[in-house]
């Protein structure tokens, strides 16, 4: 009950301090129909500007507008592409299409700028895979990333070589991914190669040096700082589950 009488009281200071200030009228709604999660924003958003200018206040403030509004990009983006039909608008679609797992509107919208005079484009190249990769399509997948690297040579980007290892592994081309595996092994900043890698010699009969790099996962997560941790948050917790 004090509890409940609590988040009374600071439900009604806010709906006042929106008031009183002048600020926008939707924040009672929000205030009043999310009483903990819509006062945490008002105070973030509104009552505590200053805190928006610091590294900690930008990252709690991204994540409280991600939680109250988690389509915005995509809904940006979308009214940008209507707008206006350019490559730069389809391929800001197209990412944060990828980003909600909408793979199949992505591909349409890369393989569309595909067509024009930036086809030897490496992002969208690049881009194209990631989504027919999303869409189970691992040949075309391999087949778009061997041709980036043959019309882009001097293309270096750490996730397009695990995408196309992880095309390799899914084609049961069993030599040449474990050769992709281990040259990712030895330089890719972050744990998921060495996830996948493992997830590889888990299914390839073998165990233990699969279990000795879910280990080192998780050892050298311990190791990292608190951003790190929260970056690779999911990898860290599947290698942690994969532990025997």
């Amino acid at each position: 009950m004090p509890f409940l009488i609590l988040t009374v009281l600071i439900q009604v200071a806010f709906v006042i301090h929106v008031v009183k200030t002048g600020r926008n009228t939707t924040w009672i709604w929000i205030v009043l129909m999310l009483p903990i999660a819509g006062a945490l924003a008002y105070l973030i958003l509104e009552v505590l500007p200053d805190a928006g200018n610091t590294r900690t206040g930008r990252r709690a403030k991204q994540k409280v507008s991600q939680a109250l509004n988690p389509d915005k990009d995509l809904n940006q983006a979308t009214r940008a592409y209507q707008r206006a039909d350019t490559v730069e608008n389809a391929m800001n679609l197209a990412n944060a299409c990828l980003d909600k797992g909408l793979y199949q509107e992505a591909q349409k919208l890369f393989d569309k700028a595909l067509q024009g005079p930036l086809a030897d484009d490496p992002h969208l190249m690049f881009g194209a895979a990631k989504a027919e990769f999303g869409l189970g399509n691992l040949s075309k997948t391999k087949e778009l990333l061997d041709k980036l690297i043959e019309s882009n040579p001097d293309f270096k980007d750490q996730d397009a070589h695990l995408l196309y290892a992880r095309s390799l592994d899914g084609l049961q081309q069993i030599n040449a991914a474990q050769h992709e595996y281990e040259a990712l092994y030895n330089y890719y900043m972050g744990p998921d190669a060495m996830f996948y890698f493992a997830e590889f010699l888990a299914a390839n009969n073998n165990a233990d040096q699969a279990q000795s790099i879910y280990s080192e996962i998780v050892t050298a997560a311990a190791d990292q700082n608190r951003h790190y941790r929260e970056l690779h948050a999911d990898i860290i917790r599947k290698a942690r589950l994969k532990l025997h």
